[in-house]
């Protein structure tokens, strides 16, 4: 994968599920400056995996894009500077 192309999901809310159209994806937990260590996960051919930080359950969902979630504001991308 190349540089910068892997989405971020964000969980502020704290919600038990987040759908995403992603299977590699990072978890950063809250967002900045409240995040945890951002976590690569790999679902492989499974439909959802747990984040080992936070516990979110991230569940694939093949209708959305790779950067879309369900809620929508799950998905987080730093703002240049």
């Amino acid at each position: 994968m190349a540089a910068g192309a892997t989405p971020h999901f964000q969980n502020q809310s704290g919600l038990a599920v987040i759908e995403i159209g992603a299977r590699e994806f990072m978890c950063i937990g809250a967002l900045p400056p409240f995040d945890h260590p951002h976590v690569f996960i790999d679902m492989g051919a499974d439909t959802e995996a747990v984040c080992p930080y936070c516990s979110t359950l991230y569940k694939h969902n093949p209708k959305l894009g790779l950067t879309e979630s369900i809620p929508a504001n799950a998905h987080w991308h730093d703002q240049a500077a």
